[in-house]
């Protein structure tokens, strides 16, 4: 076929602007808001269901030698829940540090394989591994307790290649700011453990500059709690469209878990409402 050099021009026009067509669509797709999905603690799976959410975090039980969540007979009835709601266990919830904090209570790291097994059974890819209360790692005039912090570093690092081959991380919550966070991933060293960050925790009873935080982490957090007291989300003392600005802005694709509270004594009602105000942040 013969090719005129003006035909032959007008292609290569064509074709380069179509390129570039394709570029710009290309960095916009990698502009587009981060996929969010919209979980709770405060809630059980039926109820979940009700509020419309896309999955529940569940607690592991109290101090035990043998965790609740270990049992078969309660894994069991978990499964049969999720299968019949068609509802996920997104995470496990560690609340029982807060009581008997893993950097002293001698079953820690037998609580934290127990639950690393537990969540493999029930596909939760995530634990919450809580450090508040007994366990908090600052001391009342606001110090990190470095001795607890060694051992805490010491325990995760055991534990780690078993989350790893699981395919479960480890999420930590604490009072802790970014940086001092960091510096515990980066001594554990491995991709199995991460930030679990509460942003309440940290702005709200902390004053933290929440999105500044996001921003210094990024993809090492795991997962969010949102909570405002006894406030819904969007009238309570933490202002959450900055924070969602910050989790778009790192790319941040994961879950976001209600941790709120209920404050027309409706559960099912106030945790739907909160879950619609986080969605809109992200639409």
């Amino acid at each position: 076929m013969e090719i005129t050099r003006r035909g032959f021009l007008e292609g290569a026009a064509g074709t380069a602007a179509a390129t570039a067509l394709a570029g710009r669509l290309e960095a916009a797709a990698t502009r587009l808001p981060a996929t969010i999905k919209v979980g709770a603690c405060v809630v059980g799976l039926e109820q979940g269901k009700q509020a419309g959410l896309d999955g529940i975090e569940v607690t592991v039980g109290g101090p035990a030698d043998r965790l609740e969540i270990s049992k078969d007979e309660v894994r069991r009835r978990y499964k049969e829940e999720v299968k019949r709601l068609g509802l996920p266990i997104r995470s496990l919830q560690m609340g029982l540090l807060n009581e008997c904090p893993l950097a002293t209570d001698p079953r820690g790291v037998s609580w934290l394989e127990q639950c690393i097994d537990a969540a493999r059974d029930l596909d939760a890819p995530v634990i919450l591994v809580a450090f508040f209360g007994n366990g908090d790692l600052l001391d009342k005039g606001g110090r990190v307790k470095e001795a607890d912090v060694d051992e805490v570093v010491r325990r995760l690092k055991a534990v780690a290649p078993r989350a790893k081959d699981a395919g479960v991380t480890l999420g930590i919550e604490d009072y802790l700011d970014a940086a001092a966070n960091a510096r515990i991933l980066d001594r554990v060293g491995h991709d199995a453990v991460k930030i679990y960050y509460d942003c309440y925790n940290t702005g709200g009873t902390k004053g933290y500059d929440v999105p500044a935080e996001i921003r210094f982490l990024k993809d090492r957090i795991v997962q969010f709690h949102f909570k405002n007291a006894d406030d819904f989300l969007e009238t309570g003392k933490v202002r959450y469209s900055p924070i969602a600005r910050a989790i778009r802005e790192v790319d941040y694709r994961g879950w976001v878990v209600l941790e709120t509270s209920s404050p027309t004594g409706n559960p099912v009602a106030d945790a739907r409402r909160n879950a619609e105000y986080v969605r809109s942040l992200f639409a």
